[in-house]
């Protein structure tokens, strides 16, 4: 994941607290975190996919989507 993206992020969050955001800076905020959020979807996704489950029996099982 893009540090800037969470920089920018966390950089608008400050400025929000302290004097405010202009409709601009709103909409910049809003479309950082989306992307923030499908960006961190799609890595969880991706470690989802790959996890197994070992049972008490020693048998190995790739996790299914319910």
């Amino acid at each position: 994941m893009e540090s800037g993206l969470l920089e920018r992020i966390n950089a608008l969050a400050k400025k929000q607290k302290t004097e405010g955001l202009t409709e601009q800076e709103i909409q910049e905020r809003d479309a950082l975190r989306k992307e923030y959020l499908k960006q961190f979807r799609a890595g969880m996704t991706n470690i989802l996919e790959n996890t197994y489950l070992q049972k008490e029996d020693g048998t190995v099982e790739k996790l299914h989507k319910k």
